[in-house]
């Protein structure tokens, strides 16, 4: 059984590496039903793990220049304080409604990365840092909202950095390592006091996961943009789902009303695909002014032009 736990961490790392996201969502389960864990000190080891992790898997994010330093210390700082106010509001509201309240958040982000905008709004320059202001305001959301359901840092991190602060996917990716260490490793000191923690198997847990956080990593840089940003969204739409099974009772899945919603719902998407995909594209025979062709060769097709007006007058 230790095997198998082990190479499940893997996956732990390499969505973490990849993603930036992912790590208490996956680790938990992993804990509480492969190693047998308690609900608390599965949590507890969670963070401990996760925050390594992240650490870790920053290093290479770090060396190729995809994390905003002062962007990350002061989301994390502001997003801690954030939690704080959350957790301590979540006293009040019952678990199954913030856990709901969470999936369906998660499903909106996912709807959020998966969307092809028309015009899509220009990412930052990867060297930049986000205004103060921005980074605060989104650090308290994100941090009220983490406290309230007790995890989910990544998913939210790393939409709140790419979507609303602009940065590109992989610089949002390595910077919310940042954030996710910050904050995990603030959730396990209060933790430490109330639970015991089984720290040769978190630390096997955790060496397995920097493994596949550094194979995640390597592989973070080379992936394009535009497939990160699904391959989270898509991600994200699992870990939703997985959540509204969980917290939903058993009849609201077998309900006809349910799944006609969820017909509905499928069958616009793939009418608005197919609407997309009939609409003409842009003729892309003739270069473009000022693309690369016609900067390499500015002679080449005005050339053309005039040997073929030659041949013409000849004939």
């Amino acid at each position: 059984m230790i095997t198998l736990v082990l190479a499940a961490s893997v996956l732990i790392g390499v969505s973490l590496g990849i993603l930036g996201g992912g790590g208490s969502i996956l680790t938990v389960p992993i804990l509480v039903y492969l190693a047998g864990m308690d609900t608390k000190e599965a949590i507890a080891t969670s963070l401990f793990v996760v925050g390594a992790t992240s650490l870790v898997g920053l290093v290479p994010h770090a060396r190729a220049g995809r994390v905003r330093w002062r962007t990350g210390l002061i989301f994390g700082s502001v997003s801690m304080v954030g939690a704080y106010g959350g957790g301590r509001l979540a006293e009040y509201i019952p678990g199954t409604v913030l856990l709901v309240a969470f999936a369906l958040m998660m499903l909106a982000t996912a709807v959020a990365m998966l969307r092809k905008s028309r015009k899509p709004k220009a990412a930052k320059p990867a060297h930049t840092e986000l205004p103060v202001k921005h980074v605060i305001v989104e650090g308290l959301v994100v941090g009220a909202v983490t406290g309230l359901v007790g995890s989910g840092g990544g998913f939210l991190v790393v939409p709140a950095l790419a979507l609303l602060g602009g940065l590109p996917m992989s610089v949002a990716v390595g910077t919310s390592l940042l954030v996710i260490a910050m904050k995990s490793f603030s959730g396990l000191a209060g933790h430490l006091a109330d639970v015991q923690i089984d720290w040769s198997l978190a630390l096997m847990v955790t060496a397995a996961a920097v493994v596949g956080s550094l194979i995640g990593s390597r592989f973070a840089g080379r992936i394009p943009q535009d497939t990160l940003r699904k391959a989270f969204g898509w991600f994200v739409v699992v870990m939703g789902v997985f959540v509204l099974g969980q917290q939903l009772p058993h009849a609201v899945w077998v309900s006809p009303l349910t799944w006609t919603g969820i017909g509905l719902a499928a069958a616009t998407a793939v009418t608005r695909g197919a609407v997309r995909a009939r609409r003409p594209r842009p003729a892309m025979d003739a270069p473009q002014v000022g693309s690369r062709e016609s900067v390499a060769h500015p002679g080449r097709h005005t050339h053309r032009g005039i040997v073929d007006s030659m041949v013409g007058e000849k004939e």
